[in-house]
């Protein structure tokens, strides 16, 4: 009997542990949604709402670059979406306690954005502290 309650038990920790994850990858997602929504519609208010202010971006063009990602991915936005179709899509996303990385894919009809995300609970909310990517060029 002892053993049978202390399996239960065991279960009934699990069964919580993976709901409270299954609840941050919700919220992490949601984040990430942020992020993937403001760029596609070219709308700061939104793309913002992903990223801690000190939020830093960083990538190899000619040289290393880098900078305040709040700044360098809504400078210029207008609020106009972009007219030619753009396809994402979260590939991984990767959780330890309170922290999680994540990879996505923005599709422009010339060119593909791997982004990789890393992603902290900072004070009950999820958000993006770091982002480094590559620009794939993609034939058509």
């Amino acid at each position: 009997m002892k053993k049978a309650f202390l399996a239960l038990i065991i279960i009934a920790m699990s069964a919580t542990k993976l709901q409270a994850q299954q609840t941050d990858l919700q919220r992490i997602e949601t984040t990430l949604n942020y992020y993937l929504t403001g760029l596609v519609n070219n709308d700061a208010k939104t793309l913002t709402k992903a990223f801690h202010p000190t939020a830093t971006m960083k990538w190899i063009g000619k040289d290393y670059k880098e900078v305040n990602a709040i700044e360098g991915l809504t400078e210029g936005m207008d609020g106009t979406p972009y007219k030619e179709e753009i396809k994402t899509r979260v590939v991984t996303v990767h959780v330890a306690g309170n922290t999680a990385s994540a990879q996505l894919e923005i599709q422009f009809p010339t060119f593909t954005y791997i982004d990789f995300m890393h992603v902290l609970k900072i004070d009950g909310q999820w958000k993006i502290v770091s982002k480094i990517f590559y620009t794939r060029q993609d034939s058509k």
